[in-house]
């Protein structure tokens, strides 16, 4: 398959006006790009032997390493085909992605958006942060979600880490439903709360409004697990292209 190593690198280019640095003489191929102001990386660039990243051949591969905070979402890619741990990075929070055609452009483009958006000083974070899908739980145990949205189409709900206003929620309803029920858009952020029991704390809620209702056998565990590697849902957590365009 064709690399599309410099599709990756004209859209760097023209999104972040951020131009590729070769640091290592040693290492002719390696192109490292990194915001302006931090001097942070947010791209690597570099053409790699495939049995570096434990691939039973020796022909060389164009490869891209970005930054990942969404650890969740970081065990769920690795076990979709030309994902794999940061070659010569940190093997926890940053990923390397093969540029043989293998992932799509359009999820590299986003993993590049996430990357930059990661390692971006709190003022920038601010001006490029795009809006974001996440799954987020609820316990039947101690709140009706299942009719929650039967007399109103919005309602207050504990606001999750990360999340802003505009992102997406996917309302996951634990056992015994165990399947996503809803599509909501966040309308609001940051409404001052303050609860706690044994069971739950909350500091701040945030205000969802339904767009879609799913059906309880559509987005099941099952499913969740078997073909999009979701094994959990313990918190929010951001979801795989594959999956967001099914939940579409």
């Amino acid at each position: 398959m064709a690399s599309i190593r410099d599709d990756v690198s004209k859209y760097i280019k023209k999104k972040y006006k951020a131009s590729p640095e070769y640091l290592w003489k040693r290492y002719p191929s390696f192109a490292v790009y990194r915001h302006e102001d931090n001097r942070k990386w947010f791209a690597l660039i570099a053409t790699i032997s495939r049995d570096k990243l434990g691939i039973d051949s020796t022909d060389e591969v164009d490869v891209l390493n970005v930054k990942i905070d969404d650890l969740m979402l970081r065990d769920i890619l690795l076990h979709q085909p030309g994902f794999y741990p940061g070659y010569h990075m940190n093997k926890g929070s940053w990923m390397t992605i093969l540029l043989d055609g293998t992932v799509s452009f359009d999820e590299i483009r986003n993993m590049i958006d996430d990357s930059f958006i990661d390692t971006a000083s709190k003022k920038k974070k601010d001006k490029f942060r795009q809006p974001k899908e996440w799954i987020v739980p609820a316990n039947p145990k101690y709140y009706d979600i299942e009719h929650a949205f039967d007399n109103a189409d919005e309602l207050d709900w504990k606001q999750g880490a990360g999340i802003i206003k505009g992102d997406t929620v996917f309302m996951y309803v634990g056992a015994p439903v165990s399947a996503i029920l809803y599509k909501c858009k966040v309308t609001e952020v940051d409404i001052p709360y303050d609860y706690e029991d044994k069971n739950l704390k909350i500091t701040a809620l945030m205000k969802i409004k339904l767009q879609k209702r799913y059906k309880p056998d559509k987005f099941t565990f099952d499913r969740l697990k078997s073909e999009y590697g979701i094994y959990a849902v313990r918190g929010p957590r951001g979801i795989p292209n594959s999956l967001s365009a099914a939940l579409k």
